[in-house]
């Protein structure tokens, strides 16, 4: 990320939701209405950061929320996050934001899996890096990202340096023989393998898109 922004391939902002908070505390927070546990983000801070902000530097949008009932994060949404020219993420925190920001400020849910965090920071993090590294000059070697697993809906093959014998352990040969057509072929029956094995999930959308296609 340093690295995208030093070369003027990306700009990253991050603003403090309590610079909206209006008391003396600087309290984003407040019990849920009908009871329960933790606290819930209040709307009125985040309207007014998002609302400064869009006023004085343009709308950065969509405006994404972190929370782990969202859409499934996923390299799709990455690429398309990559060609847009901006994009806005809402970290959610404590017991989640007031249903009001959701429905009335936000564009769009999304959530990195089934797991709970302690906030969305991290999450965010996640979801900058996998767009930046998808960004024309991010990385060194762009044909890595066309590459990799998710790329073309499968996981990555597997992969092996030098040396060609450690303890004992073989690279396979076909990988040392130099035929460029039989590599790319041992590598695509690979990912289909190692995908039908390890995400049954992602092997059911590949063959549905195989047979459409």
């Amino acid at each position: 990320m340093g690295r995208a922004q030093r070369d003027a391939k990306a700009e990253i902002t991050a603003i403090n939701i309590r610079d909206g908070a209006s008391d003396e505390r600087r309290s984003v927070d407040d019990t849920p209405f009908g009871g329960g546990a933790g606290m819930v983000l209040t709307p009125e801070p985040i309207f007014k950061v998002v609302e400064e902000r869009e006023a004085t530097h343009g709308p950065a949008r969509p405006l994404l929320a972190l929370v782990p009932h969202g859409r499934p994060f996923d390299q799709a949404k990455a690429q398309e996050l990559s060609g847009l020219d901006s994009f806005s993420l809402l970290c959610g925190r404590y017991e989640g934001i007031d249903q009001r920001v959701l429905d009335e400020l936000v564009d769009d849910e999304i959530s990195l899996g089934d797991f709970v965090l302690a906030g969305g920071e991290l999450a965010a993090l996640c979801v900058i890096e996998a767009t930046l590294r998808l960004v024309p000059g991010v990385l060194g070697n762009e044909a890595s990202a066309l590459e990799e697993s998710f790329s073309e809906g499968l996981l990555e093959y597997p992969q092996w340096t030098k040396p060609s014998t450690f303890r004992g352990y073989e690279v396979p040969e076909v990988l040392l023989s130099g035929d460029h057509a039989r590599i790319a072929a041992w590598r695509h029956a690979e990912a289909l393998r190692r995908t039908q094995e390890r995400r049954p999930d992602l092997w059911e959308a590949y063959e549905g898109t195989e047979k459409d296609s």
